[in-house]
């Protein structure tokens, strides 16, 4: 008996024995059958981003057009109050301010439209289809096509782009060689549209948002009760007929009191006050931040991807003790003179304070580099 309770009690560990053991070597089949070699965070994070990246490529191109939409409706929103509410509100200030403030403002209005369309209309710049190109460095892996240096596959136009940036839905286009210079400015002239109308629209927001301006009046709390009258002792008495004049043969007493404004224009006018702070507010930090950003790219000479592209390369050869040189990094001054078209005569006020059609400077499918400098082909290349 005792040797039967001694076996009764060892079946409870064998049997979690055989249970650990199956688990352990179901676990190891597992991991055996699935070992990469190349795993690492950065593998595991892709692979969870997969369905972001499935829907951002399959359906950006439909969300396009909604994109372009929503932009020209909250321009318009934002140009008709500024006339409705600013201009009254500056011309009964100071007229001759007011000429100028509709000057700067129908002027950043001008290039925000233009550069904006041409970002929208202008085609960022494809490699030729069909033909030998003799300057690819390499072959698209999605294309199955000679790839330019600098191109690069956009997922969602499923195209190889010209010196691509980035794809931007609210263009509902790349951003490449060909548009990279609309898209900037008009980044740049929407951010400092929007601090305009931050800078010379605050005190209007001040009046009607803190001081409430007293323009009109809103009633806050529904009046309760009903009229009253006193009588020769001083008792309060209810009126429950609005003609008593009539009935005691006195005419009704004329009263020059002011009228307030309409209720429903002064409400819509502090809507339309708290859309504006809200929208501009937002499209300049979030414009300003982004220009700042690619104004840090356009200095070193590189794109978005190229941008991560270089900081990959910078770490891998400083690994090995070498130091990684952008081949496209002319310094500052001539990077800004490439990207913004100054060559050929062409000057800052006339081809980048007013609209100019102008186009970016080669043809996307060769690029200059800092070995190649000094040995341009001939005069007319008119390097800066």
């Amino acid at each position: 008996m005792g040797r039967i309770r001694w076996r009764l009690r060892e079946i409870p560990g064998r049997l979690y024995e055989n249970i650990r053991f199956k688990y352990d070597y179901t676990i190891m089949c597992i991991k055996s059958l699935m070992y990469n070699h190349h795993l690492n965070q950065s593998y595991v994070s892709d692979v969870c981003m997969e369905p972001i990246f499935w829907f951002v490529d399959n359906f950006t191109h439909l969300l396009g057009p909604f994109f372009v939409i929503a932009v020209a409706c909250l321009t318009s929103a934002v140009v008709f109050i500024s006339y409705w509410i600013g201009l009254p509100y500056w011309w009964a200030k100071s007229q001759e301010m007011t000429v100028i403030l509709v000057i700067v403002g129908n002027w950043l209005l001008l290039n925000v439209v233009f550069h904006y369309y041409m970002a929208v209309v202008t085609p960022p710049g494809y490699p030729p289809e069909g033909e030998l190109i003799v300057e690819a460095v390499s072959i698209c892996k999605k294309c199955i096509a000679p790839k330019p240096p600098r191109t690069h596959h956009c997922s969602v136009c499923n195209r190889c782009i010209l010196a691509m940036d980035h794809h931007c839905p609210w263009l509902n286009n790349c951003v490449g060689f060909g548009n990279h210079r609309y898209f900037f400015l008009y980044m740049v002239f929407t951010a400092v549209g929007s601090l305009f109308i931050i800078v010379f629209g605050m005190g209007i927001g001040y009046n009607s948002l803190i001081l409430g301006d007293g323009e009109g009046w809103l009633e806050t709390e529904p009046l309760e009760g009903h009229p009253v009258r006193f009588n020769i002792s001083g008792h309060a008495l209810p009126i429950t007929e609005m003609n008593e004049y009539g009935e005691d043969g006195v005419m009704p007493v004329h009263h020059d009191l002011p009228v307030p404004h309409e209720l429903a224009n002064n409400a819509a006018k502090h809507r339309a006050i708290i859309f504006m702070a809200m929208i501009n507010v937002a499209a300049f930090f979030a414009l300003g931040s982004l220009s700042i950003w690619h104004s840090k790219l356009i200095g070193r000479g590189e794109t978005s991807i190229e941008a991560y592209i270089n900081r990959a390369e910078t770490k891998r050869l400083a690994a090995l003790g070498k130091t990684y040189i952008n081949p496209y990094n002319f310094g500052k001054k001539k990077n800004w003179r490439l990207f913004l078209g100054l060559v050929r005569g062409r000057s800052w006020w006339r081809h980048v304070l007013l609209p100019s059609t102008h186009r970016p400077q080669g043809t996307g499918l060769t690029w200059h580099t800092v070995s190649s400098e000094s040995q341009l082909l001939s005069p007319e290349d008119d390097w800066p």
